[in-house]
């Protein structure tokens, strides 16, 4: 999840704007439109998660944000500028903050049998801490290397690698006790 490329758009922020010729003063609006999205989207998540289910978001999450990362690097790759970059960051950050980031930690904290919960919770979450590391580190290697188009379709890609691995690895849990995750993954 830490890998999918969008903790680069929240701590790049300013980068990937200026990449696609925003200028400083146009670069801080959009920021703060960033940050609403995160904010709004995150609410929708809570709406949405008894209902539609965990794997089913976790799996809408890596899709579309492979196909915004896709559209992206096309934009970075055609040195398209303007509103449609400003459209698909802030699709990002809501796709994102609906689906893959809130549910990354409910499915957590279900996934692991109680006896080993709270050392099995410490080691995802230092996995994941740890996978935000290498991005935030790489993104500028990464950045330098294949450029912004190039770096945005890699991350279309490991969303893709998500995908099969959440569909084929990840259970739903949606309406179900901890015990009875636990029952079903041991079998």
């Amino acid at each position: 999840q830490q890998w999918c490329g969008i903790n680069v758009i929240f701590y790049y922020t300013k980068d990937v704007f200026a990449a696609a010729g925003y200028k400083v003063s146009d670069i801080l609006l959009n920021i703060v439109i960033v940050g609403l999205a995160n904010l709004v989207f995150t609410f929708v998540a809570i709406q949405t998660v008894e209902r539609l289910g965990r794997r089913f978001l976790m799996l809408a999450g890596w899709v579309g944000l492979a196909v915004i990362y896709l559209l992206l690097g096309a934009s970075y790759f055609f040195k398209l500028q303007g509103v449609v970059l400003v459209v698909l960051v802030v699709a990002a950050i809501g796709c994102y903050a609906c689906t893959l980031a809130p549910m990354t930690w409910v499915v957590l904290s279900e996934i692991f049998p109680n006896r080993i919960r709270g050392a099995a919770m410490s080691i995802a979450v230092f996995a994941l801490w740890t996978g935000c590391f290498t991005l935030t580190y790489s993104f500028p290697l990464l950045n330098a290397r294949l450029g912004s188009a190039g770096t945005f379709w890699l991350y279309a890609l490991i969303c893709v690698v998500g995908f099969v691995f959440c569909r084929a690895r990840l259970p739903e849990t949606k309406g179900k006790t901890l015990e009875q995750i636990e029952r079903e993954l041991l079998d």
